[in-house]
């Protein structure tokens, strides 16, 4: 089994939600994605990050966590937090649901789930949010 793996933290600053996507489109250049394939994992990732910064951690600092791996031509990638948490992770994961009162539209998990081919979401109050995805790379080409 060909296998492949990282791991970064950094701060709850929103200027590194850019930074994340990058990391990990970066990360998994070596399994020869698509465009559409890169574009799709750079959304989910900034959808996860945000989340972590405004909701997980709102105006207090913080720090997230990107583990990721690649097995085989699907890559795996879990983004934590451990912030507030999530008192109810099924509510949260509604289409235009929000807790927020800064006029977000509540579609993070919406656009998550969209563009990956896996969504799991743990959430602890008090304790943070691991969001967990998956996406097979090249799932179009016989390999």
């Amino acid at each position: 089994m060909n296998r492949n793996e990282m791991k970064i933290e950094f701060g709850s600053d929103p200027r590194n939600e850019s930074f994340a996507r990058v990391v990990v489109a970066s990360f998994m250049t070596r399994t020869n994605p698509t465009l559409e394939e890169v574009a799709d994992v750079k959304t989910a990732v900034s959808e996860a990050v945000t989340n972590s910064i405004i909701h997980g951690y709102g105006q207090k600092e913080g720090t997230i966590e990107i583990r990721a791996y690649i097995e085989e031509r699907k890559l795996y990638i879990e983004i934590i937090d451990y912030g507030c948490g999530i008192e109810d992770v099924e509510k949260a994961m509604e289409p235009m649901f929000t807790t927020g009162k800064d006029g977000r539209s509540g579609m993070g998990f919406s656009f998550m789930e969209a563009f990956m081919d896996e969504l799991t979401v743990e959430s602890e109050p008090g304790k943070g949010t691991t969001v967990k995805m998956a996406k097979k790379i090249g799932a179009g080409c016989a390999v």
